[in-house]
Protein backbone atom coordinates (compact mmCIF):
# COMPACT_ATOMS: atom_id res chain seq x y z
CA UNK A 1 0.00 0.00 0.00
CA UNK A 2 0.89 3.85 -0.41
CA UNK A 3 -0.84 6.97 -0.84
CA UNK A 4 -1.95 6.02 -3.83
CA UNK A 5 -3.82 3.01 -2.39
CA UNK A 6 -7.56 3.32 -2.74
CA UNK A 7 -10.25 1.59 -1.54
CA UNK A 8 -13.57 0.82 -4.07
CA UNK A 9 -16.79 2.54 -3.29
CA UNK A 10 -20.31 1.23 -3.68
CA UNK A 11 -20.25 2.58 -7.53
CA UNK A 12 -16.99 1.21 -8.19
CA UNK A 13 -15.34 4.57 -7.94
CA UNK A 14 -11.79 4.54 -6.20
CA UNK A 15 -11.19 6.60 -3.18
CA UNK A 16 -7.83 6.76 -1.38
CA UNK A 17 -7.22 5.74 2.34
CA UNK A 18 -5.58 8.47 3.07
CA UNK A 19 -6.45 12.28 2.29
CA UNK A 20 -5.54 15.83 3.73
CA UNK A 21 -8.54 17.55 5.63
CA UNK A 22 -8.40 21.41 5.60
CA UNK A 23 -11.38 22.05 8.76
CA UNK A 24 -9.94 25.13 10.40
CA UNK A 25 -7.39 25.77 7.73
CA UNK A 26 -7.41 29.41 6.73
CA UNK A 27 -8.40 30.66 3.84
CA UNK A 28 -5.37 31.75 1.66
CA UNK A 29 -1.77 31.33 1.90
CA UNK A 30 -2.06 28.73 4.87
CA UNK A 31 -4.70 26.34 3.17
CA UNK A 32 -2.96 26.80 -0.31
CA UNK A 33 0.39 25.92 0.94
CA UNK A 34 -1.12 23.07 2.89
CA UNK A 35 -3.08 21.73 -0.37
CA UNK A 36 0.58 22.02 -2.13
CA UNK A 37 2.43 20.45 0.03
CA UNK A 38 0.42 17.79 0.53
CA UNK A 39 0.07 17.44 -3.23
CA UNK A 40 3.52 17.52 -4.07
CA UNK A 41 4.25 14.68 -1.54
CA UNK A 42 2.17 12.17 -3.14
CA UNK A 43 -1.59 12.71 -1.26
CA UNK A 44 -4.52 12.32 -3.65
CA UNK A 45 -7.25 13.17 -1.76
CA UNK A 46 -8.41 16.93 -0.37
CA UNK A 47 -11.36 16.92 1.76
CA UNK A 48 -13.07 20.32 2.20
CA UNK A 49 -16.33 21.96 2.53
CA UNK A 50 -18.48 25.16 2.49
CA UNK A 51 -18.24 25.78 5.78
CA UNK A 52 -14.81 25.65 6.13
CA UNK A 53 -15.02 28.88 3.75
CA UNK A 54 -11.61 27.53 2.36
CA UNK A 55 -12.59 26.18 -0.78
CA UNK A 56 -11.23 28.97 -3.33
CA UNK A 57 -7.75 28.65 -1.80
CA UNK A 58 -7.81 24.61 -2.24
CA UNK A 59 -9.12 25.33 -5.77
CA UNK A 60 -6.56 27.48 -6.15
CA UNK A 61 -3.71 25.48 -4.70
CA UNK A 62 -5.14 22.27 -6.94
CA UNK A 63 -4.65 24.83 -9.86
CA UNK A 64 -1.37 25.54 -9.27
CA UNK A 65 0.37 21.98 -8.48
CA UNK A 66 0.28 21.19 -11.94
CA UNK A 67 -1.42 17.91 -11.36
CA UNK A 68 -3.95 17.32 -13.08
CA UNK A 69 -7.74 17.35 -11.84
CA UNK A 70 -8.95 14.23 -12.58
CA UNK A 71 -5.62 12.58 -10.66
CA UNK A 72 -7.25 13.64 -7.54
CA UNK A 73 -10.09 12.88 -5.50
CA UNK A 74 -12.00 16.07 -4.15
CA UNK A 75 -14.53 16.17 -1.65
CA UNK A 76 -16.73 18.86 -0.60
CA UNK A 77 -20.41 19.28 1.86
CA UNK A 78 -23.52 21.35 1.48
CA UNK A 79 -23.96 22.82 4.64
CA UNK A 80 -26.99 22.97 6.74
CA UNK A 81 -28.47 26.25 6.04
CA UNK A 82 -28.10 25.11 2.70
CA UNK A 83 -30.09 22.16 2.97
CA UNK A 84 -33.28 21.62 0.51
CA UNK A 85 -33.99 21.12 -3.15
CA UNK A 86 -33.45 24.53 -4.37
CA UNK A 87 -31.00 25.37 -1.95
CA UNK A 88 -28.33 22.58 -2.33
CA UNK A 89 -28.79 22.89 -6.22
CA UNK A 90 -27.20 26.63 -5.66
CA UNK A 91 -25.05 25.79 -3.19
CA UNK A 92 -23.23 23.14 -5.01
CA UNK A 93 -23.14 25.43 -7.86
CA UNK A 94 -21.00 27.71 -5.34
CA UNK A 95 -18.70 25.59 -4.08
CA UNK A 96 -17.63 24.47 -7.83
CA UNK A 97 -17.14 27.90 -9.05
CA UNK A 98 -15.05 28.48 -5.72
CA UNK A 99 -13.26 25.17 -5.86
CA UNK A 100 -12.53 26.04 -10.27
CA UNK A 101 -13.67 22.68 -10.91
CA UNK A 102 -16.79 21.61 -12.98
CA UNK A 103 -17.33 18.63 -11.10
CA UNK A 104 -16.43 16.96 -7.41
CA UNK A 105 -15.68 13.54 -6.70
CA UNK A 106 -17.32 13.25 -3.67
CA UNK A 107 -20.24 15.58 -2.62
CA UNK A 108 -21.58 14.84 1.74
CA UNK A 109 -24.77 16.49 3.38
CA UNK A 110 -22.50 17.79 6.30
CA UNK A 111 -25.32 16.78 9.33
CA UNK A 112 -28.65 15.16 9.55
CA UNK A 113 -31.73 17.24 9.18
CA UNK A 114 -34.17 15.16 9.25
CA UNK A 115 -36.71 15.59 6.02
CA UNK A 116 -34.64 18.81 4.98
CA UNK A 117 -31.68 16.24 4.28
CA UNK A 118 -34.12 13.99 2.38
CA UNK A 119 -34.53 17.15 -0.15
CA UNK A 120 -30.83 17.73 -0.26
CA UNK A 121 -30.77 14.13 -1.43
CA UNK A 122 -32.88 14.37 -4.17
CA UNK A 123 -30.90 17.13 -5.63
CA UNK A 124 -27.45 15.20 -5.32
CA UNK A 125 -29.40 11.73 -6.45
CA UNK A 126 -29.94 14.46 -10.42
CA UNK A 127 -26.35 15.98 -9.64
CA UNK A 128 -24.94 12.30 -9.62
CA UNK A 129 -26.93 10.84 -12.79
CA UNK A 130 -25.95 14.17 -14.77
CA UNK A 131 -22.16 13.42 -13.96
CA UNK A 132 -22.11 16.57 -11.70
CA UNK A 133 -20.49 14.55 -8.97
CA UNK A 134 -18.80 10.73 -9.21
CA UNK A 135 -20.14 9.78 -6.18
CA UNK A 136 -22.57 11.38 -3.06
CA UNK A 137 -22.64 10.19 0.67
CA UNK A 138 -23.52 11.46 4.20
CA UNK A 139 -21.69 13.21 7.12
CA UNK A 140 -22.66 12.71 10.88
CA UNK A 141 -25.38 10.04 10.61
CA UNK A 142 -25.84 7.50 12.75
CA UNK A 143 -27.74 4.34 12.46
CA UNK A 144 -31.06 5.78 13.68
CA UNK A 145 -30.45 8.20 10.45
CA UNK A 146 -29.79 6.19 8.14
CA UNK A 147 -32.68 4.07 8.91
CA UNK A 148 -34.57 6.50 8.73
CA UNK A 149 -32.74 8.17 5.28
CA UNK A 150 -31.94 4.92 3.32
CA UNK A 151 -35.59 3.80 2.28
CA UNK A 152 -35.97 7.74 0.99
CA UNK A 153 -32.94 6.78 -1.13
CA UNK A 154 -33.03 5.68 -5.20
CA UNK A 155 -28.74 6.16 -5.01
CA UNK A 156 -27.31 4.46 -1.91
CA UNK A 157 -24.83 6.95 -0.10
CA UNK A 158 -21.15 6.18 -0.73
CA UNK A 159 -19.74 7.45 1.99
CA UNK A 160 -20.46 8.29 5.42
CA UNK A 161 -17.88 10.53 7.34
CA UNK A 162 -18.08 10.88 10.81
CA UNK A 163 -16.26 11.51 13.75
CA UNK A 164 -13.88 8.59 14.83
CA UNK A 165 -10.65 7.89 16.86
CA UNK A 166 -9.73 5.59 19.50
CA UNK A 167 -12.18 6.93 22.22
CA UNK A 168 -15.00 7.17 19.75
CA UNK A 169 -15.25 3.67 17.84
CA UNK A 170 -19.12 3.62 17.38
CA UNK A 171 -18.48 -0.70 16.48
CA UNK A 172 -22.59 -0.72 15.88
CA UNK A 173 -22.51 2.02 13.14
CA UNK A 174 -19.12 0.63 11.55
CA UNK A 175 -20.58 -2.91 10.83
CA UNK A 176 -23.88 -1.21 9.61
CA UNK A 177 -22.05 0.88 7.37
CA UNK A 178 -19.83 -2.34 6.28
CA UNK A 179 -23.02 -4.35 5.60
CA UNK A 180 -25.04 -1.92 3.72
CA UNK A 181 -21.90 -1.17 1.02
CA UNK A 182 -21.02 2.59 2.55
CA UNK A 183 -17.55 3.38 3.30
CA UNK A 184 -16.79 4.74 6.62
CA UNK A 185 -14.14 8.06 6.62
CA UNK A 186 -12.74 9.78 9.74
CA UNK A 187 -13.01 13.31 10.76
CA UNK A 188 -11.10 14.36 14.03
CA UNK A 189 -8.75 10.79 13.92
CA UNK A 190 -6.17 12.23 15.49
CA UNK A 191 -8.44 13.47 18.30
CA UNK A 192 -6.55 17.28 17.62
CA UNK A 193 -3.81 16.04 18.42
CA UNK A 194 -4.25 14.16 21.71
CA UNK A 195 -3.28 10.78 20.64
CA UNK A 196 -0.13 12.12 21.28
CA UNK A 197 -0.67 11.92 25.15
CA UNK A 198 -2.17 8.45 25.06
CA UNK A 199 0.17 6.15 26.96
CA UNK A 200 -0.63 3.46 25.06
CA UNK A 201 -0.47 5.24 21.71
CA UNK A 202 3.12 6.09 23.23
CA UNK A 203 3.81 2.55 24.14
CA UNK A 204 3.24 1.34 20.59
CA UNK A 205 5.25 4.26 19.01
CA UNK A 206 8.44 3.06 20.35
CA UNK A 207 7.16 -0.36 19.60
CA UNK A 208 6.71 0.05 16.07
CA UNK A 209 9.20 3.12 15.36
CA UNK A 210 6.44 5.21 14.30
CA UNK A 211 4.75 8.86 16.23
CA UNK A 212 1.70 8.07 17.90
CA UNK A 213 -0.31 9.67 15.36
CA UNK A 214 0.94 7.39 12.51
CA UNK A 215 -0.26 4.41 15.19
CA UNK A 216 -3.85 5.68 15.07
CA UNK A 217 -3.80 6.44 11.20
CA UNK A 218 -2.59 2.85 10.41
CA UNK A 219 -4.99 1.57 12.94
CA UNK A 220 -8.03 3.42 10.70
CA UNK A 221 -6.58 1.85 7.60
CA UNK A 222 -6.32 -1.38 9.13
CA UNK A 223 -10.22 -0.87 10.27
CA UNK A 224 -11.37 -0.56 6.98
CA UNK A 225 -12.31 3.62 7.69
CA UNK A 226 -10.75 6.07 5.27
CA UNK A 227 -8.66 8.76 6.97
CA UNK A 228 -8.28 12.55 6.42
CA UNK A 229 -6.09 13.87 9.14
CA UNK A 230 -6.10 17.67 9.15
CA UNK A 231 -2.63 19.73 9.45
CA UNK A 232 -1.26 22.65 7.53
CA UNK A 233 2.77 22.04 9.41
CA UNK A 234 4.39 20.47 6.28
CA UNK A 235 6.51 18.16 8.02
CA UNK A 236 3.80 16.52 9.94
CA UNK A 237 1.53 16.55 6.25
CA UNK A 238 4.53 14.46 5.35
CA UNK A 239 4.70 12.44 8.45
CA UNK A 240 1.25 11.71 8.14
CA UNK A 241 1.53 9.92 5.13
CA UNK A 242 4.47 7.49 6.31
CA UNK A 243 1.85 4.88 7.74
CA UNK A 244 2.29 2.19 4.19
CA UNK A 245 5.16 0.44 5.53
CA UNK A 246 4.22 -1.47 8.84
CA UNK A 247 1.07 -3.18 10.00
CA UNK A 248 -0.40 -3.28 13.42
CA UNK A 249 -1.02 -6.92 14.95
CA UNK A 250 -4.09 -7.65 15.98
CA UNK A 251 -3.29 -7.76 19.35
CA UNK A 252 -2.34 -4.45 19.05
CA UNK A 253 -5.20 -3.49 17.20
CA UNK A 254 -7.30 -5.01 19.96
CA UNK A 255 -5.45 -3.07 22.62
CA UNK A 256 -6.42 0.16 20.60
CA UNK A 257 -9.97 -0.73 20.13
CA UNK A 258 -10.17 -1.52 23.53
CA UNK A 259 -9.66 2.50 24.68
CA UNK A 260 -12.95 3.47 23.39
CA UNK A 261 -15.05 5.05 25.58
CA UNK A 262 -17.84 6.76 23.05
CA UNK A 263 -16.02 10.13 24.05
CA UNK A 264 -17.02 12.47 21.70
CA UNK A 265 -15.06 15.73 21.04
CA UNK A 266 -17.63 17.07 18.00
CA UNK A 267 -20.92 18.24 18.64
CA UNK A 268 -23.77 14.74 18.72
CA UNK A 269 -25.52 14.42 15.75
CA UNK A 270 -28.80 14.33 17.61
CA UNK A 271 -28.06 17.55 19.41
CA UNK A 272 -26.69 20.17 16.87
CA UNK A 273 -28.08 23.88 16.82
CA UNK A 274 -26.13 25.01 13.79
Amino acid sequence: MNLSSATTLNNGLKMPWLGLGVFLSKEGTEVENAVKVALANGYKSIDTAAIYKNERGVGKAIRESGIPREDIFLTSKVWNADQGYSTTMAAFEESLEKLQTDYLDLYLIHWPKGERSKETWKAMEELYQKGRMKAIGVSNFLVHHLDDFLPHCKVMPAVNQVEFHPELIQPDLLAYCQKKGIQLEAWSPIMKGRVNDVPLMQELAAKYGKTPVQIVLRWDIQKGVVTIPKSVTPERIIANADVFDFELSPEDMARIDALDRNKRIGGHPDHITF
